[in-house]
């Protein structure tokens, strides 16, 4: 029985897995994605393995897992090798948790500089402008 992902062109093969053809074609360079054979006066067909591997890619990048990141995924998709996904995934949560206490902090800084600008009176310079001159005190800086 043939699913109705098999002996897809690229563009179809591109359309079922909700990409474009370059990103395809990136994908092969990267080497996340084998290229198929191409028979002798025919074109490349993809089939639903290629279109589940397409699929998995953008949700681990997604994830804000690097290319790099996400090709070790593959090679440890056998299923045997759960602690070393694991261990991958430990790391980038780290580095979301990371990214998120920086976000934490710059949306600290930016909501008192706001609040500065609008208590502002009279012909006084701008608090935001003068924090990021590093003027007054330096606000922007605790940011970084």
């Amino acid at each position: 029985m043939q699913t109705i992902f098999e002996n897809l062109t690229i563009g179809a093969f591109a359309r079922a897995a909700g990409v474009n053809v370059e990103t395809i074609r990136f994908y092969q360079r990267k080497g996340l994605l084998p290229e198929p054979a191409k028979p002798f006066g025919s074109i490349r067909r993809y089939n639903e393995v290629d279109v589940t591997r397409v699929r998995f890619v953008k949700s681990a990048q997604r994830l804000g897992f690097s290319l790099d990141e996400i090709a070790e995924l593959l090679r440890l998709d056998d299923g045997a090798h759960c602690d070393e996904a694991s261990h991958l995934a430990e790391h980038k949560l780290q580095d979301v948790r990371e990214k998120l206490a920086d976000l934490a902090r710059m949306e600290a800084v930016l909501s008192e500089l706001v609040c500065a600008c609008h208590a502002r009176k009279g012909n006084v310079s701008c608090p935001l402008i003068a924090s990021l001159q590093g003027k007054k005190g330096n606000l922007a800086a605790g940011a970084a």
